[in-house]
């Protein structure tokens, strides 16, 4: 176990997002003397300072990393803001000083069992739906890991051996578990799509991020993949455990999939009915790959049919994923913050195209607010998509803004680019119809202007207040 009392640890990176805090409140805690270092200087990191104030002892050194601080520690944490290739690990390594994550110490020190969820899309709603499936069986189901949700170190005291922990990982915090040659015991990917190529070299060194999940999975361990992805259906031939699979069409493998509208559980050539595909809350084709995955993990988790039933039948309000937020004078408006890809912005205006029979609307009534900071993805599809289902698309400054500007070449009704959301909302709301969807669904990254894409989320939701 990584001992934490007495032990000098430099924590690199405290962020804006929450989780440096989590890790920093933790170790202090847990009696270690701590250095907080971050290349942000003081007045953008103010929200978190304050959240830390209360817990004396603790030094700062803002606005830049040294390497005496490196030199002075037992060992370094470093948070998902750090790149591992950061030239502060680097020293630490060549030191000799062990470098750990959040996920390092969560998975370390986790007496709970663990099902864990990736995947560039559906992660965060793949991995509610696995708690509320699992409380049917286990009211003491903890949901953590997300910044709208509990992060890991929040949690990790109060989890017990008689608790449940899902825990929805990112590709930064998966780089911990090898660290400590860690995995769930149940681990879930839901797709991969190019994403983050503005922090991985290239698209092979993302997607090998996320085989860190079931990497050090023993033979009693279980990996959850899709069975309609080329890349991610092959990767149960490096996989120690039993692989399960889910898809929208029936298959003869073991996992879960869709036969005639009827969700199949197929092991081993014996079919189960679960449940319907009528049964599921959530709206979308994407919603229904996620409670597909969500399924094939509470069936191994030992979750009855009928308690998954109750967990898909149950609306589910997801903060700032297609979330219908208000409807005034006849006009919608819908938080898609968290789509920071163009494959999410598609999902969003495919599910939002749809009449309420199901069929896409044969009037365009979809008006697009999106754009921001790039991530070095490309817009072609999304472009296409917007063009198909959308009356008029409002861009946002910032350099992926440009780009699906470009992409949209040809498509008249587009107005670019806008540097205050609050005073863009106020313009469409003046120019929408009665049945008309204002869609704020980026599809790209927020750090040119805001926090994170959830305070960009909070900003939407404020002007829509005031409208």
């Amino acid at each position: 176990m990584i001992e934490i009392k007495g032990k000098k640890i430099l924590l690199l990176g405290l962020g804006l997002h929450g989780g440096g805090v989590a890790t920093a409140r933790w170790l202090h805690k847990h009696g270690a003397q701590i250095i907080v270092s971050d290349v942000r200087k003081k007045k953008l990191l103010e929200p978190s300072l304050v959240l830390l104030s209360k817990h004396g002892g603790v030094q700062y050194v803002l606005g830049k990393h040294r390497d005496r601080d490196v030199k002075w520690a037992d060992y370094v944490v470093y948070n998902p803001g750090v790149p591992k290739e950061s030239t502060y690990l680097q020293l630490a390594r060549r030191l000799n000083k062990p470098v750990y994550n959040e996920a390092s110490l969560f998975f370390d020190r986790c007496r709970a069992p663990i099902i864990a969820v990736t995947g560039t899309r559906g992660k965060s709603t793949t991995a509610a739906l696995i708690a509320s499936m699992c409380k049917q069986k286990n009211p003491r189901t903890i949901l953590a890991g997300n910044i709208k949700t509990a992060f890991m170190l929040d949690v990790l005291d109060r989890a017990t051996k008689h608790h449940l922990v899902v825990l929805e990982l990112s590709s930064w915090q998966l780089e911990g578990l090898n660290i400590v040659r860690a995995a769930p015991p149940i681990a879930v990917i839901t797709n991969l799509y190019p994403d983050h190529l503005n922090r991985y070299r290239n698209l092979a060194h993302y997607y090998t991020s996320k085989k860190e999940i079931f990497r050090h999975q023993r033979q009693e361990n279980f990996l959850v993949l899709p069975n309609n992805d080329t890349l991610l259906s092959q990767w149960h031939k490096e996989a120690s455990s039993h692989v399960l699979f889910f898809s929208k069409q029936m298959q003869k493998e073991d996992g879960v999939f869709v036969k005639a509208g009827r969700i199949i559980s197929n092991s081993k050539g014996k079919q189960v009915v679960v449940a319907s595909v009528k049964d599921i809350a959530l709206f979308g084709e994407h919603n229904l790959e996620n409670s597909l995955a969500a399924i094939a993990a509470a069936r191994i988790y030992g979750v009855s049919s009928s308690g998954i039933k109750a967990a898909l039948k149950k609306p589910m309000i997801l903060s700032g994923r297609q979330e219908i937020i208000k409807e005034k004078n006849g006009i919608t408006f819908v938080n898609d913050t968290t789509a920071t890809t163009p494959e999410a912005g598609i999902a969003g205006l495919k599910r939002f195209s749809l009449s309420a029979s199901g069929r896409v609307s044969k009037k365009k009534n979809i008006i697009l607010i999106a754009g921001g900071a790039d991530k070095k993805l490309l817009f072609g599809e999304w472009a296409s998509a917007a063009k198909k289902y959308c009356k008029r698309v409002y861009l946002l400054s910032g350099d992926a803004s440009k780009k699906q500007k470009i992409a949209l070449a040809g498509f008249k009704h587009v107005d670019a680019f806008h540097t205050d959301l609050d005073v863009l909302l106020k313009k469409v709301f003046l120019e929408a119809q009665r049945g008309d969807i204002i869609l704020f669904s980026p599809s790209a990254a927020s750090f040119n202007v805001w926090l994170h894409e959830f305070d960009r989320g909070d900003n939407f939701v404020r002007a829509v207040s005031s409208l």
